[in-house]
Formats: C-alpha cells, sequence, structure tokens
C-alpha cells in the first residue's frame, strides 16, 4: 500500500474572474470550485487516477484529527494572473505527532511512504528527519528522490 503524510492539507477555494482583479472593487466571479489541496493529497488524487489505490484522499483516508484548529483555506483568485491567499492551518500538537507516529509504525513489508508538501511553523522543521529516523529503526528503507523524502518497508 502507498501512504501519503501532509502536514498541511488544505482546501483551495479557487475564483475565476471575467477580468483582472480589481483591489477596492466588487469583483462577480464567473465560476468557482472546492478542490483537496496539499502535496500528499495531490500525490493520492494522481495515484487514484492511475488506478493505484492509496491512503490519504480519494478511496481511503487515515486522518489525525486535531482538537483544536481547522484545516487551512486557500483562495485562489484566477483573473489574468493567479493571485493566492494562503491560510495558515493549525498548529499540530505533540499528542498529534504521536498519534501519526503509531499509525505509521504499522507499516509493513512493501509499503510505500511518500512525506510530501511543506511543514507547519508548530512543528520542527526537521520533522520528516525524525519520521524517517524512526522508521529506519524499523528496518524500512528511506531515501530522498529529488528533494522529496520517502520511506519502503521489507
Amino acid at each position: 500500500m502507498i501512504y501519503t503524510v501532509t502536514f498541511n492539507p488544505a482546501i483551495d477555494y479557487v475564483v475565476r474572474l471575467d477580468r483582472e482583479l480589481q483591489v477596492g472593487d466588487v469583483n462577480r466571479a464567473r465560476g468557482e470550485d472546492c478542490v483537496l489541496g496539499g502535496k500528499g493529497i495531490n500525490v493520492s488524487g494522481v495515484l487514484a487516477q492511475l488506478g493505484v489505490e492509496s491512503v490519504a484522499q480519494g478511496l481511503k483516508t487515515d486522518f489525525v484529527h486535531l482538537d483544536h484548529g481547522m484545516t487551512r483555506i486557500n483562495v485562489k483568485i484566477k483573473a489574468g494572473q493567479e493571485t493566492e491567499l494562503n491560510g495558515a492551518g493549525p498548529d499540530i500538537p505533540e499528542a498529534a505527532m504521536q498519534a501519526l507516529e503509531q499509525k505509521l509504525d504499522a507499516l509493513q513489508k512493501d509499503d510505500i511512504l511518500v512525506l510530501a508538501g511543506s511543514i507547519p511553523a508548530s512543528l520542527a522543521q526537521t520533522t520528516y528527519e525524525r519520521l524517517l529516523a524512526r522508521l529506519e529503526e524499523k528496518g524500512c528503507v528511506t531515501r530522498e528522490k529529488q528533494g522529496r523524502p520517502r520511506a519502503i518497508c521489507s
């Protein structure tokens, strides 16, 4: 199974305008969509389109839910040039990190883990290294491919 981890998932609210964005004026949308965002969720979405099962989005989810805060909402304004307003997202407490680590402890032979996207300010920028070190202790092969960490358990 392929598992993806996204520390900064988002709901992208995409607004399309008929003209350039007019700051300080009323802008009317000609269309709008809400889509799931976040690098790991995007990976799972592409895998689903290719007919490959993964856990994160689409066919299956296994989220760690937080007691406080909510998924960030990003506003994407498509009006000639695209303008983005990206939300900050919630703080991730240590208890949620430990819950994630318990889920990752269950990885089995031939499972693949993809860690993708930015790390929120509430977590150490060494969070990926922390998770990969834990997996290496379990016998998983970990490496970065094109700057992206991943693990294969055997």
